[in-house]
């Protein structure tokens, strides 16, 4: 028994150990990488740091700005389910279902969500010569001259232009979409009086209502924002049930262990309830909103329903 029991013991430390619970406790070992599609990457370098200096192990953007934030998923889709991997998530991953019937993954199969980190709600800014004082004064002359106001997004099938066809359809008015390559360039027409009125992100928007270049008459979320408390919600101001919000959250590959997931998760809602972290995020007109990972997965469910509404009743398309 005692030549057996020494064989055991001989078999069992010449056994790799298996991933668990150990190995997710001492995660990570090796440096994390964080795919980013075309969104900005201010909110991943911040979480990023505190996450080195916390693990004192390197967070890695990387940056995969190539259509639209696909290039980015499928990249991070196809990686090894360790939790190294990871994918900066935003609201406008959702749409990517209803815009294209063939994309090189499933956003709810191949993909495990982790945490919301913040939530970002949009203004509705004007030019300060639009006659409109309000969102009910903005709808009034939208009635009075159908199809003559216009709007700029960022182009086709972003969530600029569907936040637009939704107050359209919601609305009950009839405005006229003008897209262009980037938020910079719809915005820029707008200060320049060639287009009316846009629906551009807080921290795109925000800075040149403060110029006073642009006036700003609602935000698009479902409460005020912090960032612009004296601004009312478009929901508030006329249209009923009205709700747009973007978000970034983290995903990973489908497979990762929940371990990991739940260890991973753990840190992000510490770094973004950091006291620095929160006042920078704010500043940028952002709102922490860590979360657990059902959370965001049904988030995310949520929104693939939503906007595969809004796109087929509006018939967009991409170029």
């Amino acid at each position: 028994m005692t030549c057996l029991f020494r064989l055991a013991c001989l078999a069992l430390m010449a056994t790799p150990f298996l991933p668990g619970p150990a190995a997710a406790q001492d995660f990570p070992v090796r440096p994390v990488r964080i795919l980013i599609g075309p969104a900005p990457d201010v909110l991943a370098r911040l979480v990023g740091q505190k996450l080195t200096e916390s693990w004192r192990q390197q967070v890695v953007i990387d940056r995969r700005p190539a259509a639209g934030g696909i290039v980015a998923a499928e990249t991070a889709a196809k990686a090894p389910p360790d939790g190294y991997t990871w994918l900066l998530t935003t609201g406008a991953y959702p749409t990517l279902v209803g815009l294209y019937p063939k994309l090189p993954f499933d956003f709810v199969r191949d993909f495990a969500p982790v945490s919301l980190l913040a939530s970002i709600p949009f203004l509705l800014v004007v030019h300060p010569s639009l006659p409109a004082k309000n969102v009910q004064d903005l709808i009034g002359l939208a009635r009075a001259q159908p199809g003559k106001l216009n709007y700029a997004s960022s182009g086709n099938g972003t969530t600029a232009h569907l936040a637009g066809e939704m107050f359209k359809n919601m609305a009950k008015v009839k405005i006229t979409h003008v897209p262009y390559k980037g938020t910079v360039e719809g915005i820029t027409d707008v200060i320049g009086g060639q287009v009316h009125m846009m629906f551009a992100i807080m921290q795109a928007g925000y800075p040149h209502v403060k110029s006073g270049k642009l006036k700003a008459r609602a935000v698009s979320g479902a409460k005020r924002s912090v960032a612009a408390p004296m601004l009312p919600t478009i929901s508030e101001s006329g249209v009923p049930g009205y709700e747009f919000t973007s978000w970034n959250g983290i995903h990973v590959p489908a497979g990762t262990s929940r371990t990991i997931i739940g260890r991973i998760q753990g840190e992000l809602v510490k770094a973004v309830a950091l006291p620095d972290v929160r006042e920078r995020m704010s500043s940028l007109g952002m709102e922490v909103a860590g979360s657990t990972p059902d959370e965001l997965g049904a988030l995310v469910r949520s929104d693939i329903a939503k906007w595969g509404k809004v796109i087929k009743e509006a018939g967009v398309k991409v170029d």
